[in-house]
């Protein structure tokens, strides 16, 4: 009697199942998560990670239209000098709560975006960057995207926009940026991951010379005024 088939049907059913298992499974159930209060702070009514909405929402559908993660990761590892480069603490799932998709990236051609909101908080720089990132960054490989710029006219009597870039232009006119520009940046400011949480909690800072042993060392603990990201501020909305 020929097995072939029942055979065939089997493997493929225990691929299948494993797929699921191991891909699919994890997938849906992270993408299910919801906020939960943020235990690590004890704030009352606080909960992590906080709603983007709004403009910070609408940059982040421009982050993805414009290709951004090919170049960016946002993820903080606990390999190397991740954590001193680029935040306080590793990024975990919880991080990603909300965002659909997660843009975790898989090459750093540029710097890591999770706490760029943190580490740039000056939007005209962020926007200089976007419009000429050799400017900024000398030598820098990222495509300059002026196209999410406008050329505008100075009317008589019109004082130039507080936005307008500090780049030559022609005389009577100003660089600033349009809406999905500002939505960008909204977005990127919008990437701050400060919260100290009990599976990725901040490093303990060492101890000075001379300072109290019998002290608990700032970090060490979670708990509110011990952590030096509890006095951290808060992400744009």
């Amino acid at each position: 009697m020929n097995h072939g088939p029942l055979l065939f049907l089997g493997v493929f059913f225990s691929m299948v199942l494993s797929f699921g298992g191991l891909v699919i499974g994890p997938h849906l159930k992270i993408g299910q998560q919801a906020q939960v209060p943020n235990n690590a702070t004890n704030a009352i009514g606080q909960l992590y990670p906080p709603v983007r909405a709004g403009l910070a929402a609408e940059g982040a559908q421009v982050y993805r239209s414009l290709g951004c993660v090919e170049c960016h990761t946002q993820q903080v590892r606990g390999l190397g000098a991740d954590r001193q480069r680029w935040g306080g603490r590793i990024t975990v799932a919880q991080d990603y709560l909300g965002d659909y998709p997660t843009f975790l990236g898989n090459l750093r051609i540029g710097p890591d975006l999770a706490n760029v909101g943190l580490r740039q908080p000056d939007a005209r720089q962020l926007y200089l960057h976007l419009y000429s990132p050799q400017q900024v960054t000398p030598g820098s490989m990222m495509p300059p995207y002026k196209f999410l710029f406008e050329e505008r006219k100075l009317l008589p009597g019109r004082q130039p926009s507080p936005d307008a870039l500090p780049v030559k232009v022609e005389p009577g006119f100003e660089i600033v940026p349009s809406q999905r520009a500002r939505a960008l940046v909204a977005y990127l400011q919008s990437l701050v991951a400060t919260a100290p949480l009990f599976e990725a909690p901040y490093p303990i800072v060492p101890k000075a010379p001379g300072q109290d042993t019998n002290a608990s060392p700032a970090g060490a603990t979670n708990a509110p005024g011990t952590n030096p990201a509890s006095a951290a501020p808060q992400p744009p909305q």
